[in-house]
Formats: structure tokens, sequence, C-alpha cells
């Protein structure tokens, strides 16, 4: 623990140095101006700290160019999912207990690997961990971890302007599944071709998954769920297709999507009350511990993106049970000084109510 705390403290005891009013179109932000080289400390990189100097493009917007196949997809998976929950009553509790495993499984591939392990580098992986997250990954089916975290880092680099993929400003719709059926802002093809992502070439895990994404995905995503319960409890192969790949998929893909949309909308800011994400305990329940938002978005290398340790935040159990086992280390973790001055200095006030 010392060293966990040691090395936390290399990355946020520099604090903040000054601040100042940025300017953003019409909006008027006040930001805390920090040493990014310190504040990057041993995870080498600072591509997911907000960048002060992005200025959105003066002028029309671009016209918004609809994917239809995405549209289609889309809504012929929600149709599918309404059709399990149909089902739900006549599965069997094998069934459905293998479909929440599924769906915790996957949720970790996204929560504790592409999140926090490769996009924010808040804790180290050993090389069987780092397997086992990239399969949970494919499991998870959200793009492969290298599109996720290249997306992911410039989301906090330029969050809410036209360089955030999921861009809160337009709406809830839009951040919550629209971006996914309208192609990308040109600002941010343009700003994510310009990322560091040296660290994520170099992962060879990251890089064969990738090389092999389409056949991992039908193969955890859907095959697997399918068969088992099939397979070995003969369940009916409409209910094992239905319920364990259909419907937890969806349900996944939503509870990641409300990162997104509703933590970036609805709830308090104790940590920073100039910034959009919030606080959302409810989002952190479903999305197994990612909707304290407003804190993650202001300590993005904090690896359990909560002071609260356990609290709503199953991904950081695992992480501590990873780390127990010795199959994970160097959790990076901010030190509660920084955390109340950071509270009393930009916080909303809501700390002092609870």
């Amino acid at each position: 623990l010392s060293k966990e705390f040691s090395s936390a403290s290399s990355t946020t005891a520099v604090g903040t140095i000054t601040s100042r009013v940025t300017r953003n179109g019409d909006a008027v932000m006040e930001k805390d101006l920090l040493n990014h080289e310190d504040l990057a400390g041993d995870r080498g990189m600072i591509d997911d700290i907000f960048d002060e100097t992005y200025r959105e493009k003066e002028g029309p917007k671009p016209p918004m160019r609809y994917v239809w196949r995405n549209i289609i997809l889309m809504s012929l998976l929600h149709l599918g999912a309404i059709f399990g929950l149909m089902l739900i009553p006549s599965a069997k509790i094998q069934t459905l207990a293998w479909a929440v495993l599924c769906f915790l499984v996957s949720a970790l591939g996204i929560t504790a690997g592409s999140h926090r392990l490769w996009s924010h580098r808040s804790y180290k992986a050993t090389l069987p961990l780092r397997i086992f997250l990239t399969i949970a990954n494919s499991m998870a089916f959200q793009n492969d971890i290298y599109e996720w975290v290249r997306d992911h880092r410039v989301h906090h680099k330029f969050s809410e302007t036209d360089a955030d993929p999921h861009n809160a400003m337009r709406g809830f719709f839009f951040s919550h599944i629209g971006w996914l059926l309208v192609r990308k802002h040109p600002d941010v093809i343009e700003k994510g071709q310009k990322l560091d992502l040296s660290d994520i070439k170099a992962d060879k895990v990251v890089m064969f998954q990738r090389r092999y994404y389409k056949p991992s995905v039908v193969l955890l995503c859907f095959t697997l769920p399918t068969v088992v319960p099939w397979y070995f409890w003969d369940e009916s192969i409409i209910i094992s297709f239905f319920i364990p790949a259909i419907l937890r998929y969806t349900i996944g893909l939503n509870a990641t999507w409300l990162v997104n949309s509703a933590a970036h909308m609805f709830g308090n800011r104790p940590y920073d009350q100039h910034i959009n994400p919030r606080e959302n305990p409810l989002v952190s329940l479903g999305a197994l511990g990612e909707g304290f938002h407003n804190y993650h978005h202001t300590f993005p290398y904090d690896y359990s993106t909560s002071e609260f340790g356990w609290r709503f935040n199953l991904t950081t159990a695992f992480i501590d049970l990873m780390c127990l086992l010795g199959l994970a280390s160097d959790r990076k973790k901010v030190s509660k000084e920084v955390i109340l001055a950071r509270k009393m200095r930009t916080g909303d006030g809501s700390h002092k109510t609870g």
C-alpha cells in the first residue's frame, strides 16, 4: 500500500498552480492549470488531460450524415432485447444466472480493461490478466481496445467540444447512442489521429485482438453465451440466444452509454463545478463504478474513478482483488488532502451536505 500511495502522491501532490478563465466559443470556463509533466507522473502520458488550448472552428457546423447500417442494426438489436425481456419468465434460473455472469465479465472488459487499464493507465496488469480482460472486452463488443482507447482519450482531452466523440452539449440522445448513428465530426477524426497511442500499439495482446476482433466477437459475444445454456442444461436455443446474448449485450451497451449521457447531465459536481460530468450513483450501479464522473474527469488517473473505494464500485473491488492475487500492481490513487483541496477550490459545495 505504501508503494501505491507514494506513486499516487507523485502524480497529484503538485496540485494546482494557478487558475484562469478560458473561452471556447461563447462558453466561459474556469479551469485549473496543472503541471502536466508532473501530473502524468509514471503513467508516461497526458493525452487524457483536458486540452485548454483547443478552440472550436468558427462558422457553420458540418452537415449530419446518417450511418443507416448502424441505425438498422441498433434498431433490430433493441427489438431483440425487448423480445428477450418477454422470454425471461420462461427461462431456467441457470440461464438467468449465466446471463448475469456474462454481463459482469463483459462489463469488466470495459471498465477494468479498456477504460481504467488501457485508456488511463491507472494501474498495471500482468499478461494473464490482460488476456482475460481482452477476452472479456471482446464479449462486450464495444469496438476493439485500440479504437475504444483512442475515442476515450479524445473524449477526455476535448470533453464537451466538437472534438468529443459523444459531446453531451449535443443533447442526451446524441451522447447516449446518436453519436454511433452518424458520421463523426471532422474534429474528432483529426484529433484522434494526433494522439500518442504508442503504448497501445506496443501491447501485443491488444494488437492481437484488433487483428482478430470480428471472429472474437462472433465467438465470445454471441456464440459462447448462446451455446452454454443450450448444451449444458438443455435450455431452448431461442431463450439461450435472446437472453444471455442479445438482451445481456444490449443492457451492457446502455450501461456504458449512460456514463456518456446521464453522468454528463444529472447529478452534483463536488470536485469541479466548471465541467459537465456529474456524480451519478445510479449509473455507477449499472456500470460497475463508472458513474462517479465528476471525480473521474477531475482526476482521470485514479484507478478507482472515485474517492469512496468499493461503494457502488465493483470494478475497484475487482482490481484490488487482482492486486491481492499478484495479477495487478501500481494502482494510482489521489490523496485525501488533494481531493479536499480541490473540492474547496472548484467544487459546487455539495460535499458539505453529503
